[in-house]
């Protein structure tokens, strides 16, 4: 277990180290999630293009045509008189959203089917913070939902939250807390969505009902999805607490996959209903894919909030 007690520190020393250094002496602990959500992160930001918005600011942006709509006080002559066209000048939108997320901490979360692939708690660990760090950079605030933090930008909330999702051990709870949240916001939810379909849906109304808008991305183990098991098998719970024995487990595949299949499609289907976005994502596949969909779909929900 990671030593969090201040860098090996006495407890009369601590109190005296500033606070900047006590939170870099944290952060150190945690360089193979992090080092990994960077790089992700780094080599996702090359491939999709930034949160920058036209809107209310002082930092240009870019040169656009001139529609009727727009007030005469927009155009920029300077560039007009470049061409026979007018040309409107738009600015950054500076104001910074806030992005909430939540991690499903159950014990199923902790499944990995083979040693050589991720957990799905890994994996959605790996692609929040990844997030994260991306939203971080383009000046978005964000929080862990829950976590009794307001929403900030910078640094110390990616490290506070990489923090709190590995070594600190949330609540082992599937759903998300009522816990307050800025209205017009948004909230990242990462789970196996394994819980009963009645709750997912009351969860996902609530926190509609609150002013969310919302992005569910589906961690999916590839047996969970493919069952491919077969002859004698013996199914136990994440948590211990039942267990059923099956003589030819690939009898039951093909009605075992229609139900994980249409429990996945019902769970897509609520979000739609309530305009969230939803992306499904198996531990086998490369994260990336995952990261960039998920990224273009806050900044579609960004869009239309400001609309």
């Amino acid at each position: 277990m990671t030593d969090w007690t201040g860098g090996g520190a006495k407890p009369e020393q601590r109190n005296r180290i500033p606070l900047g250094e006590q939170a870099e002496s944290l952060a150190a602990a945690l360089p193979p999630l992090l080092v990994a959500a960077e790089r992700l992160a780094s080599a996702v930001s090359l491939g999709v293009h930034g949160r920058r918005k036209a809107g209310m600011g002082e930092t240009f942006w870019q040169f656009r045509r001139y529609s009727h709509e727009d007030p005469s006080a927009l155009i920029d002559w300077r560039q007009s008189a470049k061409s026979q066209h007018l040309f409107v000048r738009e600015r950054e939108w500076e104001a910074a959203e806030a992005v909430w997320f939540w991690r499903d901490g159950s014990p199923g979360m902790r499944f990995s089917s083979e040693k050589q692939l991720t957990t799905k708690i890994e994996r959605a660990n790996l692609l929040a913070l990844s997030l994260a760090s991306l939203l971080v950079r383009g000046g978005e605030r964000i929080a862990l939902l829950g976590d009794g933090h307001a929403p900030a930008t910078g640094r110390a909330p990616l490290r506070r939250i990489a923090h709190e999702l590995v070594d600190l051990a949330p609540p082992e709870t599937a759903l998300p807390p009522d816990a307050p949240v800025s209205r017009n916001s948004q909230l990242v939810w990462l789970s196996d969505f394994l819980s009963p379909i009645g709750e997912i849906e009351t969860a996902l109304r609530r926190l509609a009902r609150m002013g969310l808008t919302g992005h569910l991305v589906h961690i999916v183990d590839p047996a969970e999805e493919d069952f491919p098991f077969t002859g004698r098998t013996r199914f136990e719970s994440a948590e211990k607490s039942d267990s059923q024995i099956f003589g030819r487990a690939e009898s039951v595949r093909s009605s075992y996959r229609a139900r994980f299949r249409a429990h996945g499609e019902a769970v897509s289907a609520i979000a739609r209903r309530l305009s969230w976005s939803y992306v499904a994502h198996r531990t086998d596949k490369r994260p990336e894919i995952a990261l960039i969909a998920l990224y273009a779909d806050i900044a579609g929900a960004d869009a239309k909030l400001r609309t």
